[in-house]
């Protein structure tokens, strides 16, 4: 594609960015005012489905381009129908849908977006999944079980994806679920942040189970802090029982960390047994804010002072309870999407 060269003009820094919107293009533009070629965004679109639309425009704000014009409506009957509206022909394209409640109709709005763009010749089509819904799914617990997380990985790839960037999956090996590259993330950046901003120093992270140690053991070596770990044993779907505590809590500062926060249960079951064991102040990290069923009730009895979530599924009317603080995790989902189209490393987003 020709570009016509903006006329030169004084800059007072270099470099910047800029757009064209008459050739719908990104540039970095050097100090003489003049695209720089050779590392332009060009022909970069991002769509979203009805998932997260408010994530969709604040990645589409760090990444200075346009939502893609995408119309995704119902027939009478409760089918979903998708239209694109702009030419999407040889594009590296980006669709944002978190596959969070109601999962199913936002799993089959991602696979129809996906097919609509495939078919339009789009040159690549990377599926933006802040929240992989079923994942928790990813292994046979009982005879005659599903693999749920993996039957999902076998549909995204069969409409068409070309590349899936996700957060914090409940199992790092659902990675391995798909032949395609799968490019996943972590908000341990943004959370550590606000850590550090706002709880005290003396701080023991707190794992709920053991296969969450892992994550646990990453934010305490990276403040220099404690561990412990909840011994934990399940009842049925849903319901938790907290036995004991492993590690040292007492007089300091509890944070219980965990992937996401469902029910409540288990997180509210632990900060009570921390409580129990002297822990002076509690406080809870999830990435991905579920909350379903009781669980506002929940935290608001429970010994939790704070719920930090991540904006991964939108909140809706669950975010006016006074105990949760949203932080966003826009710029890091759009680095990351400006690092793959410019075929960058995005290693270096990784705590």
């Amino acid at each position: 594609m020709k570009v016509r060269p903006l006329p030169s003009q004084p800059f007072p820094f270099s470099p910047c960015q800029g757009t064209d919107n008459r050739y719908n293009t990104f540039f970095l533009y050097s100090s003489d005012g003049f695209p720089s070629r050779g590392r332009g965004v060009t022909r970069l679109k991002l769509f979203s489905g009805n998932a997260n639309i408010d994530l969709a425009r604040e990645i589409c704000a760090f990444l200075s381009v346009p939502m893609g014009a995408a119309e995704v409506k119902r027939f009478s009957d409760g089918e979903i129908n998708v239209d694109i509206g702009e030419n999407v022909r040889g594009a590296d394209v980006f669709i944002v849908q978190s596959t969070c409640p109601p999962v199913n109709d936002h799993l089959v709005e991602l696979l129809i977006l996906m097919d609509a763009l495939k078919r339009s010749s789009a040159k690549r089509v990377t599926a933006v999944i802040p929240y992989y819904g079923y994942a928790r799914q990813d292994r046979k617990v009982l005879p005659r079980a599903p693999i749920t997380a993996k039957l999902v990985a076998d549909l995204l790839t069969a409409a068409g994806v070309s590349r899936v960037l996700t957060m914090d999956l409940h199992a790092g090996q659902i990675q391995g679920f798909f032949n395609i590259p799968v490019d996943h993330m972590y908000a341990a950046p943004v959370m550590l942040e606000y850590i550090k901003a706002n709880w005290d120093n003396e701080i023991v992270f707190v794992s709920p189970d053991a296969g969450g140690v892992e994550r646990a053991r990453a934010f305490a070596k990276r403040l220099k802090a404690t561990l412990a770990i909840i011994d934990k044993r399940r009842g049925g779907a849903n319901e938790s029982q907290v036995m004991n505590i492993i590690g040292d809590v007492a007089g300091k500062t509890a944070v219980l960390l965990d992937d996401m926060v469902d029910t409540a249960g288990t997180m509210v079951q632990g900060a009570a047994a921390v409580r129990r064991n002297g822990a002076k102040r509690v406080f809870a990290c999830a990435t991905h804010p579920v909350l379903s069923g009781p669980s506002i009730e929940r935290l608001e009895k429970s010994e939790v002072e704070q719920l930090v979530v991540t904006n991964t599924i939108p909140l809706g009317e669950k975010a006016a309870c006074r105990k949760i603080r949203v932080l966003s995790v826009a710029n890091l989902l759009g680095e990351a999407i400006k690092r793959i189209h410019f075929n960058d490393s995005v290693s270096s987003l990784f705590v």
